[in-house]
């Protein structure tokens, strides 16, 4: 099945319009900014940057790899095949991490050749940097797709789920969490996942211990996937 989706996106063409259409408005905005460039610049930009990419990108591939199959009728397919609904769950995960970390590992190349081609001051240590800003991202956009998946499999309807994954990638839910949190005075920034993701950027970056943000994290997308498997089991389908 993960080789059958693989087959199905990369002959997408649509997926290369709309990556190809983001690199170039990248270009522009660097090309932009090229005026002000400082020693900081590659990092600032990117903390700024790389923010709008779960929506702009993950998105994307969100809509692809889960909504595809709803608005296609796929799901009812691969299920009257006699595959299982947890093993689509299970695929569509590792689907949606394969892409996404395939995105973010050239991203951070991108935006660095971009800074150079522009004249902007770029020490080799920041590469690293960059990509423990990647990774940050990387990690909210998976866990955002985990979640997001509950919605699409529990009521399989595209533009509830797409919906979904909007309000959280654009911080709407995020801040919505933190009014209630300081409306009830709670202590409990550091175990949401915006929390746990910037403790695992600054391990990465400073060297801070990562295995109990690590632990934090993938709690969320275990919990999310099971949520998801129930989801879809109650879902009654029609053949």
């Amino acid at each position: 099945m993960i080789q059958g989706e693989i087959y199905r996106l990369l002959h997408k063409k649509s997926i290369y319009i709309y990556f190809a259409i983001m690199a170039a408005a990248y270009l522009l905005f660097v090309f932009v900014r090229s005026g002000g460039f400082g020693g900081q610049s590659v990092i600032d930009d990117a903390s700024s940057v790389f923010y709008f990419l779960p929506a702009l990108a993950g998105g994307f591939l969100f809509a692809a790899i889960y909504t595809d199959d709803l608005n296609s009728k796929n799901l009812i397919t691969l299920v009257g095949y006699g595959l299982s609904k947890t093993k689509i769950v299970i695929t569509k995960i590792i689907l949606a991490a394969l892409l996404n970390l395939v995105f973010f590992a050239i991203l951070p190349l991108f935006h660095y050749a971009l800074y150079s081609l522009f004249g902007c001051p770029v020490a080799t240590g920041q590469v690293a940097q960059l990509y423990a800003i990647a990774s940050k991202y990387l990690l909210m956009t998976l866990a955002y797709s985990v979640i997001s998946s509950i919605v699409a499999y529990g009521l399989q309807r595209s533009t509830f789920a797409i919906v979904t994954y909007i309000l959280f990638a654009f911080g709407v839910v995020g801040t919505l969490i933190n009014v209630l949190i300081n409306l009830l005075n709670l202590n409990i920034r550091d175990y949401l996942l915006s929390g746990l993701t910037d403790k695992i950027m600054i391990g990465l970056i400073g060297g801070d211990p990562l295995v109990l943000p690590i632990i934090g994290y993938a709690a969320y997308v275990v919990v999310a996937a099971v949520l998801s498997t129930v989801a879809f089991s109650k879902k009654e389908m029609e053949f």
